[in-house]
């Protein structure tokens, strides 16, 4: 299998279909392909050999598309990189990576001086803006015109397809590399579980350079359905875009669905057009469920979970089990059972599987599995201890095989000798009506070790008390999980690239100048 191949499809398929809309521009997919393999005549023509890295920073937009085929058309390797991150932190992923050319786009162009003379590889950069390319830089549109569509070199199988940089908020990030196989194992998963077809009408709300929304990218184009971009998240502008555009589908992360839901003039758009809106990156609280089927009272939800290492996704749970009454309501809970190529355990910590009920190690095998860290091969071996993927997630499987997620390992809070899962008292917490953002982590504790502290942010216009958050929860879950102390915030909580609270950040504070830190 290969990237290239289902843009190949699609031309097949529906060569007069639209392909992509940005703004006032609109392509078939026949004119994606030409632009695409000029592109990538252009990038061999700058020095693209066969294994060539080529980085891309930019916000969405149909030229981010055009890019993620043209590379692997020219035989090179993609390493899309997080819009959210200091110079410092890009600098160290270019370099890490060997990229040789680096794209941007106008808003990410102002960032170039910071990079000049501290990237050891980069010999090319071009400025896919719709302004004059800045100096020392050649001008994407020019180039593609320049340059006669070459044959695609059909690179794939086994072969890197991506570099994907995961990690970067509790230490050095590292890059995960994603086979051609790999990227298209994984969106055959998500034309079945998202219902995806030629009719398909897919947003790029969430950032192109994460897998939350990559997904998306070659599985549309497999079925050679129609790309719809936004340059970055914003509520309003998503439903207005799904309003105008007959949006059917979409990939948020539950903090971008928590603004929509959130939205008050989210009842005023019309959105009779979308039909699947897919979630995950994190947990999604029972209260913002609710909230968000309100608004989108005509659409399927689908949760996935996954994680970067595995393509992206390792589990769906379907619409029908997003009932809150009835025989699946226990069901809503969990994030689902395997996807449809995979294997997944829960294990002890010497990799045995535990009885179904049984809090374990979440660990994942199959065709999605990445080939490895980039040039980190002791990490490699440690992640892909005996062949599965070691997810660093605690969770149990019912007897029905839905998985369903207790925490992450590093942000479980040890206190008094009981674990207490975070996500559990987030979920409580989620529920006060008062409450728009919450996060929850261990803070140090002379008596218990750690205990646990609640983050809140209200929603706008209201003002509740820590007691009232404490009662409320006390009302919910056991006494030993409640927060012991709770600080209000107005500002929103620190946001990832990927759309994830950042507890690393939020932690920070309470552990400096400490032996023991929590990561």
């Amino acid at each position: 299998m290969y990237i290239t191949q289902g843009l190949k499809r699609a031309v097949q398929t529906n060569g007069r279909g639209i392909a992509t809309m940005d703004g006032e521009r609109k392509r078939t997919w026949a004119e994606f392909r030409e632009r695409v393999a000029k592109l990538a005549g252009a990038l061999q023509s700058l020095g693209l050999r066969d294994g060539g890295r080529v980085a891309i920073l930019a916000l969405n937009s149909d030229r981010y598309l055009e890019i993620n085929y043209a590379v692997p058309w020219a035989g090179g390797i993609i390493i899309p990189l997080n819009t959210r991150l200091a110079p410092t932190e890009l600098i160290f992923m270019l370099n890490d990576s060997d990229a040789e050319i680096l794209i941007v786009d106008e808003t990410f162009a102002a960032m170039l001086p910071a990079f000049a003379g501290k990237l050891n590889t980069v010999k090319q950069y071009i400025y896919a803006g719709d302004n004059a390319a800045p100096t020392g830089t050649v001008n994407y549109e020019q180039i593609l015109a320049a340059h006669s569509a070459m044959p695609d070199t059909e690179r794939g199988g086994d072969e890197v397809a991506g570099i994907f940089y995961t990690g970067g908020t509790t230490g050095r990030a590292k890059g995960v590399m994603l086979t051609h196989n790999n990227l298209v194992a994984n969106a055959i998963n998500l034309v079945i579980g998202l219902k995806i077809t030629d009719e398909s009408v897919y947003l790029h709300a969430a950032p192109m350079f994460h897998l939350a929304d990559g997904c998306g990218i070659v599985s549309v184009t497999l079925m050679g359905g129609t790309h719809i971009f936004i340059p970055r998240f914003d509520p309003s502008t998503a439903l207005e875009t799904i309003q105008r555009t007959k949006v059917t589908h979409c990939i948020l992360v539950p903090t971008m669905l928590n603004m929509v839901a959130s939205n008050p003039q989210s009842k005023q758009y019309d959105l009779s057009s979308f039909r699947v809106l897919g979630y995950g990156a994190s947990p999604m609280p029972e209260a913002l469920m609710i909230r968000a089927k309100a608004v989108f009272s005509n659409c399927e939800f689908v949760q996935a979970y996954g994680m970067t290492e595995v393509s992206a996704v390792a589990t769906f749970l379907d619409d029908k089990y997003h009932m809150f009454e009835g025989p699946y309501a226990q069901k809503v809970s969990s994030a689902g059972r395997p996807i449809y190529n995979i294997e997944i355990k829960v294990v002890d910590p010497d990799d045995t599987e535990l009885p179904r009920g049984v809090v374990g190690e979440i660990i994942v095998r199959g065709p999605t599995l990445m080939k490895g860290y980039w040039n980190r091969p002791e990490e490699t071996a440690h992640a892909l201890r005996n062949g599965w993927m070691h997810t660093g997630d605690a969770g149990y499987m019912d007897e029905d095989g839905f998985l369903f997620l207790v925490d992450r390992y590093k942000d479980m809070i040890k206190s008094g000798g009981e674990n207490v899962f975070s996500i559990e008292v987030e979920n409580a917490i989620y529920q006060h009506p008062s409450v728009s953002m919450c996060a929850v982590i261990g803070i140090p504790d002379e008596k218990w070790g750690e205990t646990v502290h609640a983050i809140v942010v209200p929603k706008p216009d209201q003002t509740v008390t820590e007691q009232a958050i404490i009662q409320h929860c006390r009302e919910l879950i056991a006494g030993y999980k409640c927060p012991r102390s709770v600080e209000f915030r107005q500002e929103a909580l620190p946001i990832s690239g990927a759309g994830k609270i950042m507890k690393a950040k939020l932690r920070e504070p309470y552990w400096q100048g400490r032996d023991r830190r929590i990561a």
